[in-house]
């Protein structure tokens, strides 16, 4: 006989002489082989507790993850509008050579704004044929939302198809390098050459502090913006409060100037 069935055996003989309830254990005795379960420690399955704690963290993860795939996003559209800048930026400097080192200016009866419709004369150097159309993507920037017309400037003709300028306002008392031969630029390393329309402003397109409103606007917005010397990249532009910054070159402490000395 087994030990265990031992057991068994010895209970009902006891159980046979004195009850259960009455019954005193006996020093040395071993614990039955079986055992009545203990309902109060048996699992009560899901509580609303656990289903709280559960889609807090679930909430708390899918913002990680949105967060991240935010972010992800505009560091793509921020890499796509400086790959353009860089492309027009070369277009501007390989079109010198062949006008005499001078950069663009107005042609005899275009009415149009410079600063927009220079790449009809860019155009052909970053591979473009045709007439302008919103197919001339590497003049889109992905975050352009334009300015009061409620479209991007890029999918707009009055702007030519295009969310970038160029430092070539005409405008009475304006500074400029529209016309000028390179050797005329002093510090080409700190010249404007083309930039996001937001360095008119000055806005922010990638870095806003405006969310996607155009105003108002702000000191040390950041635009991606080409110079003289061949670079690209964010740059915080100056604003007085009062003035579009396009209007007078920035106060001491900034590493970028619209006029050519």
């Amino acid at each position: 006989m087994s030990i265990c069935a031992k057991e068994v055996w010895i209970y009902r003989c006891c159980a046979a002489k004195t009850s259960i309830s009455s019954r005193t254990p006996q020093p040395g005795w071993r614990t039955p082989c079986f055992s009545v379960p203990n309902l109060a420690l048996r699992p009560q399955g899901f509580t609303l507790t656990d289903l709280m704690v559960t889609v807090a963290l679930l909430s708390i993860v899918a913002a990680l993850l949105a967060g991240g795939l935010t972010a992800a996003k505009q560091k793509s559209r921020l890499a796509v509008c400086t790959s353009n800048l860089q492309q027009i930026n070369k277009a501007m400097l390989s079109f010198c050579p062949d006008h005499n080192q001078t950069l663009p200016t107005i042609s005899a009866g275009d009415n149009r704004n410079l600063w927009w419709f220079y790449k009809e004369q860019l155009r052909r150097y970053v591979g473009l044929t045709g007439e302008s159309s919103q197919k001339d993507t590497v003049f889109a920037c992905p975050n352009d939302r334009g300015y009061s017309d409620g479209i991007p400037f890029h999918l707009s003709g009055k702007f030519d198809f295009n969310s970038y300028v160029y430092n070539g306002v005409t405008l009475p008392g304006m500074p400029s390098i529209a016309n000028l031969q390179l050797s005329e630029i002093k510090q080409p390393k700190k010249t404007l050459l083309v930039m996001e329309w937001t360095a008119h402003a000055p806005l922010s397109w990638h870095k806003s502090k405006t969310g996607k409103a155009n105003t108002p606007f702000y000191c040390d917005a950041e635009s991606v913006t080409g110079f003289v010397d061949g670079h690209v990249g964010l740059t915080r532009i100056y604003y007085d409060g009062y003035n579009a910054a396009y209007t007078q070159d920035p106060i001491a402490g900034y590493d970028y100037q619209y006029s050519a000395n």
